[in-house]
């Protein structure tokens, strides 16, 4: 049995998401006892079901200043992990406010209640896509790009926020974890891949990006909070693959036929039109956007060494996270509403 943590507080924003959920389960896992995440009225509670009774859930929203300051009474750390990730149009005005306004709410009160430190989920995307090298680092310097969707904005303005609270006087320290994989719902984000390949959705890009497991990114997060580390950024990143590659992956573990066609400009432009029109006549969100579409025959590698050199992290391989997930999909997927899997920890 895990011995129980030294007497602290933990505040989780998001803790009902992909991620969160993640988090949470680490944290009972290695042994905290209190701990109080936000959840609202509608949140879904099925990844978190097994410890939902050792968490204090409070209900509330980081866009209420005056919920925030009551349920960060006390509290010794912070985890930021609540965001919004879209790509859609529709709803980029809520995205930004909730991913800006609502992580200077948390920052500003973490800074008013004096907690001992604050760990911020930001995004590769936050780190910027630039038009000219294709090798991205913490180094990198954003600069305004066509590459960079709103969700990169959003989440580059609310770091800002985090390193301002620095300045002021917060120690902190942010994770910018690129595409998270793992088992949750479904129908949202990354996870959209594995239904995809359940549907032998016929189309790859030639692009690139990184991809990191969720329980890694939960570990690191924790590992990083327990340290002395202060003022840094980490870039969390397993490997980095071509899209090709990946969906390849997931419909060989799916035991599903590969995408054919190889996407072109033309391609591109095609399908995002068609899948817009489609949002509109039947609901829901579109798969492909205008915004996923065009950057997905772009070509990026994450470097993770500073994260590898910092605690000696190892990161789960990309096939294994792949493999694990997709048995998990395919259980669901027996089942009419295809429900919500979680990863085992270990």
């Amino acid at each position: 049995m895990e011995q129980a943590k030294p007497h602290k507080t933990i505040f989780v924003t998001g803790g009902t998401g992909f991620l969160g959920s993640y988090l949470l389960r680490s944290l009972v896992a290695a042994g905290y006892q209190h701990i109080r995440a936000i959840r609202r009225p509608q949140s879904r509670m099925d990844l978190v079901k097994s410890i939902e009774h050792k968490i204090e859930w409070v209900e509330g929203d980081v866009l209420d200043v005056v919920f925030l300051q009551d349920a960060m009474k006390g509290v010794d750390q912070v985890y930021h992990c609540a965001a919004v990730v879209s790509f859609d149009a529709r709803d980029f005005a809520m995205m930004r406010q909730v991913n800006v306004e609502g992580t200077a709410n948390v920052v500003n009160t973490a800074l008013y209640e004096g907690v001992e430190k604050l760990v911020h989920v930001s995004s590769i995307a936050a780190v910027g896509r630039p038009e000219i090298g294709h090798i991205i680092s913490e180094q990198t310097r954003w600069q305004r790009s066509k590459n960079n969707t709103q969700y990169s904005i959003s989440k580059y303005q609310s770091e800002q926020e985090v390193w301002r609270g620095h300045a002021e006087g917060l120690n902190m320290a942010i994770v910018n974890p690129s595409v998270i994989l793992g088992a949750g719902f479904w129908a949202e984000g990354p996870l959209k891949f594995f239904q995809l390949g359940w549907k032998e959705f016929p189309f790859y890009s030639e692009g690139q990006t990184g991809f990191v497991d969720v329980r890694d990114v939960a570990d690191f997060m924790i590992r990083l909070m327990e340290s002395e580390v202060s003022g840094q950024r980490y870039i969390l990143n397993s490997e980095s693959s071509t899209y090709k590659d990946f969906m390849f992956a997931i419909s060989d573990e799916l035991g599903k036929k590969r995408p054919y066609i190889k996407v072109n400009r033309l391609i591109q432009e095609i399908v995002w039109r068609f899948e817009w029109v489609r949002s509109r006549l039947f609901g829901g969100s579109p798969l492909i956007t205008r915004e996923t579409a065009r950057i997905s025959g772009k070509q990026y590698e994450y470097k993770a060494d500073k994260s590898v050199e910092q605690f000696d992290f190892e990161y789960r391989p990309l096939r294994q996270t792949i493999h694990e997930s997709a048995q998990l999909f395919k259980e669901a997927a027996k089942q009419e509403d295809c429900p919500p899997k979680v990863l085992p920890l270990q």
